[in-house]
């Protein structure tokens, strides 16, 4: 890293204000940063020429005064999030070629703010993996590696790209989506902080769906300080969503007092799952000992329905996958198949989808339309209904209770080599969502913060989960859980 891609976003911000640098000279240093490093494989449209356009233009908002947080900022934008004019293809082939004439509200929002954008991120195939090997693009490649060990690591999923992308220094913040843990599980693999919002923060139009009860976008950034900068840009109302909430978003960044005293931290005991490694459960219970150091009152907490989570969230978001992509079908946008002789619709529909979808959506739209079947609709789909809703009743239930947050491993491993079993194994990589499904299924907030390495010296990460809407306090929280972890660890440039 040069020393200007070495910035917080904070820092950043503040320099810019105080004319130490100039937007344009940060974004070519990001440009120079990103041209030396595609193997990585984090940006996979980059936007050299828009990003310097951008870069000129809040030059000129900074000279005059106006700068907003993100005024000058150089973002990268998970391949998730429309922008217009700019390839934006959910990381599939069946969307090759598709530029939408349309910014989604997230992007026109950090656009608004003067933020720069670099290009689009590598990612999960529609947000669906766990390790982004589902990618058209082929797989984003984690910047961290094992102690004497050059096998390339996974970055996490979905949002792989973002994260690898804000580990590298090769942008000084990125959007991400979360839908299981597509945010915080990569945050964790790379050592860098990932928020989830509560569902209904921020609004979900223009990006591109794949379970529309469970999807949020979020945060990935350096630092918590960060996060709380970048979700007030991407937060906010917005009437072309009917989900996305009408509450007033706060000052995030002037709530980070660091002050957790008497705040009750829950543990919840099913959580501690058979089989976890020694160094996620001794990770665990020295974050519960930082907390409580710092003034925290722990508590022992029980969430029932956790063992059913999983399960239920592989009903639901199938299920909802099979319906939102039923309109990839060659005939609007995107990739058409090249069709024989007498072929009609039927042909094209089918010969479309089997070039356009990868392996694993296949698999998830086949397995959501056999839940919502007629035969099977009632003992799968929604059976899982009802298990969501006893999942986010012992939420509620432990809040009303007291609890103003509860503390759990982000995942249940270290970052695993591409290519490895969970990839080959759809079950095992599954189980990678372990601890993160649950906020989903909720709609509730929560976040990854860096806080050890492991004994290969790969990151590892814990997770706060919030009550709803209450983000200012859970990034507080996060906050002090971060100065006590006091995580500075980054990674040896190979790339």
């Amino acid at each position: 890293m040069t020393d200007l891609t070495a910035l917080t976003l904070a820092e950043a911000r503040d320099r810019l204000r105080a004319r130490d640098i100039s937007a344009p000279e940060l974004t070519e240093a990001y440009l120079a940063a990103i041209e030396g490093a595609d193997a990585l494989g984090a940006f996979v449209h980059k936007t050299p020429d828009l990003a310097r356009r951008q870069a000129e233009a809040a030059q000129k908002r900074l000279d005059a005064g106006m700068s907003p947080d993100l005024c000058g900022i150089p973002l990268g934008i998970k391949d998730l999030f429309c922008t217009e004019g700019v390839p934006s293809q959910a990381a599939s082939r069946i969307l090759e070629g598709f530029r939408p004439p349309y910014e989604s509200t997230v992007t026109a929002q950090l656009r608004k703010a003067g933020a720069v954008m670099l290009g689009k991120l590598n990612m999960d195939e529609f947000a669906m993996g766990s390790s982004n090997e589902t990618s058209c693009y082929g797989p984003a490649v984690n910047p961290w590696r094992r102690r004497d060990d050059p096998a390339p690591l996974t970055p996490g999923g979905s949002s792989g790209g973002s994260a690898a992308a804000v580990a590298a220094g090769l942008c000084a913040a990125a959007t991400g989506t979360d839908t299981g843990g597509s945010i915080r599980q990569p945050a964790a693999f790379t050592g860098i902080v990932g928020l989830k919002p509560t569902y209904g923060r921020v609004s979900r139009w223009g990006i591109v769906a794949f379970a529309s009860s469970l999807d949020q976008a979020g945060p990935m950034t350096r630092d918590v300080r960060d996060a709380a900068i970048l979700l007030r840009a991407m937060a906010g109302p917005d009437p072309r969503d009917s989900t996305c909430a009408d509450r007033p978003v706060p000052d995030y960044e002037a709530g980070l007092s660091g002050d957790i005293r008497g705040k009750v931290i829950g543990v919840p005991r099913e959580y501690r799952m058979e089989g976890m490694p020694p160094e996620i459960e001794a990770l665990w219970a020295e974050g519960r000992r930082m907390l409580e150091d710092r003034g925290a009152v722990m508590r022992d907490i029980s969430l029932p329905h956790t063992r059913y989570a999983l399960p239920a969230y592989y009903v639901i978001a199938p299920a909802e996958a099979s319906s939102n992509l039923a309109r990839y079908d060659g005939v609007r946008f995107g990739r058409r198949a090249a069709l024989s002789p007498g072929d009609g619709i039927v042909e094209m529909y089918e010969k479309t989808r089997a070039e356009g979808f990868g392996a694993e959506v296949q698999r998830r739209v086949m397995i959501g339309t056999y839940v919502l079947s007629a035969g099977f609709y009632d003992a799968y789909y929604n059976r899982a209904r009802k298990v969501r809703t006893l999942i986010r009743r012992d939420f509620e239930t432990v809040f009303a209770e007291g609890v103003d947050a509860i503390l759990t491993p982000a995942t249940p491993s270290a970052a695993f080599p591409l290519g490895a079993a969970e990839a080959a194994d759809p079950v095992k990589m599954y189980l990678n969502d372990v601890f993160t499904v649950t906020v989903n299924l909720a709609g509730l907030p929560g976040i990854s913060v860096p806080v050890g390495l492991d004994r290969d010296g790969l990151p590892l990460g814990l997770q706060l989960i919030g009550r709803p809407w209450e983000e200012g306090d859970l990034l507080n929280l996060a906050y002090a859980l971060e100065d006590a972890a006091g995580f500075l660890a980054r990674p040896t440039r190979w790339w």
